[in-house]
């Protein structure tokens, strides 16, 4: 883990936004999976429209908001055609969350 890049992924509103809207994907993206296939399951994932819908900003800035995030550990994502989908890493989260009790 670097925590240097966690903390800048970290340091943006929206950002931390789109992390605590991912924590709940049902509740926050309520259409979420909607262009997924009907035989592909990937829980709990939200594709980067409907969170660029959410945040309302552009998608190119979406899309470099959820790079930086998986680049620091805090999301994965799967690529099902044309869509991709986001979802938090709660495994690292749960390791941050260690760190901070631990180490600061």
């Amino acid at each position: 883990m670097e925590p240097i890049n966690v903390f800048k992924a970290l340091s943006n509103e929206t950002r931390l936004k789109i992390l605590e809207w991912l924590k709940e994907p049902e509740k926050n993206f309520p259409k979420q999976g909607a262009h997924l296939p009907k035989d592909v399951s990937y829980k709990g994932g939200v594709c980067v429209g409907d969170i660029q819908e959410k945040a309302q900003i552009s998608q190119s800035t979406v899309s470099s908001y959820l790079n930086m995030m998986q680049k620091a550990g805090l999301l994965e994502s799967i690529r099902h055609g044309q869509w991709t989908y986001y979802r938090r890493n709660e495994e690292f989260i749960q390791e941050l969350a260690k760190y901070f009790k631990t180490e600061i």
